[in-house]
This record gives C-alpha cells, sequence and structure tokens, in this order.
C-alpha cells in the first residue's frame, strides 16, 4: 500500500504535467489557476487509494482521479458566480479575477476536459465509470439548486436538507471511491460498499462543516466562525434548532435570524443553540453518519489491515478519535 502523501505528490505532479495552458489564453488560464489554487485535493485521492485499496496501481487511476478534480472544480468556479462570492481559498474567485462570462465559458470546458480523460480507458471500464460519473455530475446539479431553492423559501425541514448536502457533496466522495475501485476491477458489492462508506462520511463530513461554522476554533477551521448565521444559512443546527422547540422558540430564533448587528446576531444565535443542547446533538448526529460509514469497511472483502486505513481516513477526515 502507498502512503497518502505519496498519493497526494505524485497525483499533483500528473496534474502539473496534464493541466497546460495554451491558446486561446482566457480560455484556459482560468482553468490552470483555479485548479492551482490547490485545496486537500480529497475527491482524487479517494479515487486513487480505491484502487490501490483493491489490488491495482493507483498511477492507473490517475486520468480518472484528474477527471473528478477538474469536474469538482468546474462545480466551484459556477457556484462562485451564483453565490457571487469574491474569494476562493484566499483568493479571487475567477469571475472576480476575470471576468463571468469567461468563468462560465472555462467552467463549460472543464467539464468537457474531465470527460476526455475518462476516454483514456478500455471501453468496457470507460462504459462503467461514465455511468457512476453522469449520475453523479447531474445529482450534484441537483443538490445545487436545491440549495439555491432553500435560500428562497421560508420552510425547509431537516430531511430536505439532509438530501441537499447528500447530492452537492457526499455523492461526489462516494463516487470518487466507486470510481477508484472500478479500475482496480473490484466486484459490484465491493464497489457498493465503498461508495456508500464514502457517502456516509460525506454526510457526517458536511454536519461538522456546519457544527464548525459556529463551535470551532477560528485558527484550526480557516474561516470566520459565524458566517454562516451572518449570512442566514439554513444549516443542520438552524433545522436541528428548529425541529426541537415549540412554536414560541421558533419565532424567537427566527427573529434572532434578523438580527442587523452581526456580533449581537453570532452571540444570541449561538446562546439559543446551547440552550437548545444543539452542540450535542449535532456531534451525535456526526458519530451516528461516520459509524454508518465505518458499518460499510466490514462489509469491504480486503484485509483488515486495509480496513484499518480506511477506519483511519475517516477518523482523520472528520478530526475525531474513535
Amino acid at each position: 500500500m502507498a502512503e497518502l502523501n505519496q498519493l497526494s505528490e505524485d497525483f499533483n505532479q500528473y496534474l502539473s504535467n496534464k493541466i497546460k495552458v495554451k491558446d486561446p489564453v482566457n480560455l484556459y488560464e482560468p482553468i490552470k489557476y483555479i485548479l492551482d489554487l490547490g485545496g486537500k485535493r480529497v475527491r482524487p485521492l479517494l479515487v486513487l487509494l480505491a484502487t490501490d485499496l483493491f489490488g491495482n496501481n493507483y498511477k492507473n487511476a490517475f486520468p480518472a482521479a484528474l477527471a473528478v478534480e477538474v469536474f469538482h472544480n468546474f462545480t466551484l468556479i459556477h457556484d462562485d458566480i451564483m453565490d457571487s462570492a469574491a474569494l476562493r481559498r484566499g483568493k479571487p474567485t475567477v469571475h472576480h479575477k476575470w471576468n463571468k462570462n469567461i468563468a462560465i465559458l472555462s467552467g463549460d470546458a472543464m467539464m468537457i476536459i474531465a470527460y476526455s480523460f475518462i476516454e483514456e480507458y478500455p471501453d468496457e471500464v470507460y462504459k462503467k465509470i461514465m455511468k457512476v460519473f453522469n449520475k453523479t455530475a447531474i445529482e450534484v446539479c441537483e443538490g445545487q439548486q436545491y440549495d439555491m431553492d432553500f435560500e428562497q423559501l421560508h420552510d425547509v425541514t431537516l430531511s430536505q436538507y439532509l438530501n441537499m448536502i447528500k447530492l452537492k457533496t457526499a455523492v461526489l466522495l462516494g463516487s470518487a471511491f466507486e470510481i477508484g475501485a472500478i479500475i482496480a476491477g473490484a466486484t459490484v458489492e465491493d464497489r457498493t460498499a465503498i461508495y456508500n462508506f464514502g457517502l456516509n462520511l460525506g454526510l457526517a463530513f458536511q454536519i461538522q462543516d456546519d457544527y464548525l461554522d459556529t463551535f470551532g476554533d477560528e485558527n484550526s477551521f480557516g474561516k470566520k466562525i459565524g458566517g454562516d448565521i451572518i449570512e442566514g444559512k439554513k444549516t443542520f443546527l438552524y433545522l436541528t434548532a428548529l425541529q426541537n422547540s415549540n412554536f414560541e422558540d421558533q419565532l424567537i430564533l427566527k427573529n434572532l435570524y434578523k438580527e442587523k448587528d452581526s456580533v449581537t446576531k453570532i452571540k444570541n444565535i449561538t446562546q439559543f443553540f446551547i440552550h437548545k443542547n444543539i452542540p450535542d446533538l449535532t456531534q451525535n448526529t456526526i458519530k451516528i453518519y461516520t459509524n454508518k460509514a465505518f458499518d460499510y469497511v466490514d462489509k469491504l472483502s480486503i484485509s483488515s489491515d486495509k480496513k484499518e486505513i480506511l477506519i483511519n481516513l475517516g477518523n482523520n477526515l472528520m478530526n475525531r478519535s474513535v
């Protein structure tokens, strides 16, 4: 088994060799720019890791891993336009650095480029990857639409929210694992199990993100605490608080979200969450989804030491110990 650091180093070198700026520069330079912003590159690493776990050379998964990374960053370019975001990973977003038209077109090109990398596989493998890839791509679009719809809706249920984050975030993590398993020639049962491992881990990861936005440490979280509250986002914490409040308390919470002063708003809503035991309820849900993910690890037909790698990966992503 290769170390994750080695997978990351080798993949970054592969990406650097494959993604070049060429004419027309205003089409390809934004693509290289967004990909060079880096990040943890979790999704492509999951493709490589799954291929390695099921006994194939992880380097055979480079084209598919890059397809997943290019697709993910394509969605970020378009999401930033829809959110009118000025920064991405501390740097100007593509539509701010260039303009919206260039950002849209470069994003469109990235989707096509992602498909082109998958073409490098033999027909049988190509068809299997494309089936997963296309299903995931449309689900991510559905998740983004739900997310935008929720901004306009007064009443969003917790189950609707969980479905949204499953589509927008979790399915791509699950699919990254499954694509790697396909390349390695894993059985349908193993492909399904490792997909569900990634899916449930993705759900836990997004709920953890919601939690940290309010109750995390600003230095380690890497973002300003209370951002979701300031923006009035309907997060897992907010919806859980509504679900666990009577009508009178629901009105109090909704009125708190109308507060104009950011400092007061964050303070009062955080105290409301604590009063309603939302931190513990959220952490318990994170554990439920994480443990559900680990249940799928038990179903994999790989050695116990390889299963331990997935368990450790899950715990590291969730920043928690068993």
